[in-house]
């Protein structure tokens, strides 16, 4: 656990509250989003008395797809912090520097960077970083109105995962950056609840690899990046005709990401104001349709696919490897003891088929995860969307009743509100920055009033108000 400086609140055990001096911000979960907004909050002139809770002891991003070689979908300035406050000193050329490895990288030439240096640049920022607090797991959240604070119950766990003292925290304001979990189908799921049979979700990946090379023949089932890159690490490494991948996948192609210049617009503050301020029922139409804009496989991916699917076509022969877009897994089950059979249904051909495999990858996705039972303190003050669905105001906070002073905020929880770009690494530094700017009232990080070329609607004016300050926009009414 990261050590607790003098100048900030210490958590406490439980049955010792005493008046300790609350928090200006909680933050729930120590991943990118969270991370980026304790490094921002550090900055806030004057200081915040900020305490972030992670439930895992240390930090780790999607460790089972660091794939050698796999690179972020992002630019490197889509760090932490870069994009909101370039002089930072939890910036990744800053780590680059403290590495003494800024000259490689300059000469590298690499706008892309791969997972693995993200990952460690992460954990360069949450070593350092004070006021994170890993092992530690949260377990309620609840308004009491007596304080006019926030309670958060934690249990703080050992090395290996076991109790070992309770304790609760008072702040003002609540940050909730929980992330998503791995999603498998539900005929999947009593397959993958098994042991017998290698039945993964990619995120797991590296910690089967063995085991999955050791398998006759595999399926990957997930037509993006992540089954993407884990049928090219698969098929590099099994011999020449005795591949054995099958790689389905329920989209119409193998299809790249939308990567072009104004595409990538979709990716701006411009495009998350605009998607906000439309109808609950048009952003629910529209979400499913924008699959490419993140579900794609990059450019780069299919290339060295198809460079090495078509290396070993030289000596003649064709690659022991299908690869089937278009099909859905209706049901599946185990024949013996040692193979899996799917079976498939073409979505457009209406044809139906069998496969039998020894082992299956589900690079199947990832939803938001749940933070019901979590936030069940705060239910009778929250409001909710048709679908049952938390709201979300433009300054990412649930919307809660006016009786509750304090905000609970958002990361990458808010898909259905604010659209594609919630999970993209790309806003983060800015929608940390936002949620600064909103619960200081004030303005210590002056952000953009202008990000893309493309006027998304044919208002700009409705979407950015002219007499708020960037960062500060008023609450957008539902209809």
């Amino acid at each position: 656990m990261t050590g607790t400086p003098a100048t900030e609140p210490t958590p406490y055990a439980l049955g010792a509250w005493g008046d300790s001096q609350p928090h200006d911000l909680v933050g729930v979960g120590i991943g990118p989003f969270n991370l980026s907004l304790a490094a921002l909050a550090h900055g806030v002139p004057g200081g915040l008395a900020t305490a972030f809770y992670e439930q895992r002891p240390s930090f780790a991003w999607h460790p089972g797809l660091l794939i050698d070689g796999a690179t972020i979908q992002v630019p490197f300035l889509a760090d932490l912090v870069t994009l909101a406050d370039p002089a930072s000193p939890w910036t990744f050329l800053n780590y680059l520097r403290s590495q003494e490895r800024l000259f490689p990288f300059y000469f590298a030439e690499k706008f892309h960077i791969q997972r693995a240096e993200y990952d460690a640049y992460c954990r360069w920022v949450s070593d350092k970083l004070p006021g994170l607090y890993f092992g530690h797991q949260v377990d309620a959240v609840r308004w009491n109105p007596e304080r006019a604070l926030f309670e958060v119950d934690f249990t703080q766990l050992d090395a290996e995962g076991e109790v070992e003292a309770l304790g609760r925290a008072y702040t003002r304001n609540i940050a909730l950056g929980v992330g998503t979990e791995p999603y498998i189908p539900e005929p999947l799921k009593p397959l993958a609840d098994a042991v017998t049979v290698p039945v993964i979700h990619s995120c797991d990946y590296l910690h089967h690899r063995d085991r999955l090379l050791a398998a006759e023949r595999i399926t990957i089932i997930g037509s993006g990046q992540s089954g993407a890159e884990v049928f090219l690490d698969l098929l590099r490494a099994r011999p020449a005709g005795s591949e054995k991948i099958h790689w389905l996948g329920r989209t119409e192609a193998f299809a790249p990401m939308e990567y072009s210049k104004l595409g990538l617009e979709h990716f701006t503050p411009d495009y998350m104001r605009y998607f906000h301020s439309l109808p609950e029922q048009t952003r629910d139409d529209l979400v499913p349709r924008q699959w490419q804009l993140h579900k794609g496989i990059d450019a780069d991916t299919i290339a060295a696919i198809h460079d090495e699917l078509y290396r070993r076509t030289l000596h003649g022969g064709w690659p022991d490897a299908v690869l089937t877009p278009g099909v859905t897994v209706r049901t599946a089950g185990r024949v013996g003891t040692t193979k899996i059979e799917l079976h498939l249904e073409h979505t457009r051909q209406g044809s139906r088929s069998r496969l039998t495999t020894d082992a299956v990858v589900l690079a199947t996705g990832y939803r938001e995860r749940p933070v019901d039972r979590m936030l069940v303190g705060l239910d009778r003050y929250m409001r909710w969307d048709s679908a049952g669905r938390p709201l979300i105001d433009d300054q990412f906070r649930l919307r809660l009743d006016e009786s509750v002073r304090g905000s609970v905020y958002v990361q990458n929880a808010e898909h259905h509100t604010h659209g594609v770009g919630a999970p993209d690494l790309g806003l983060a530094a800015w929608r940390s920055a936002g949620i600064l700017n909103s619960l200081t009232g004030k303005e210590p990080y002056p952000l953009p009033r202008r990000t893309a070329f493309t006027s998304f609607g044919l208002d700009r004016e409705q979407a950015r108000p002219a007499q708020m300050p960037a960062g500060l926009l008023p609450l957008v009414e539902q209809t």
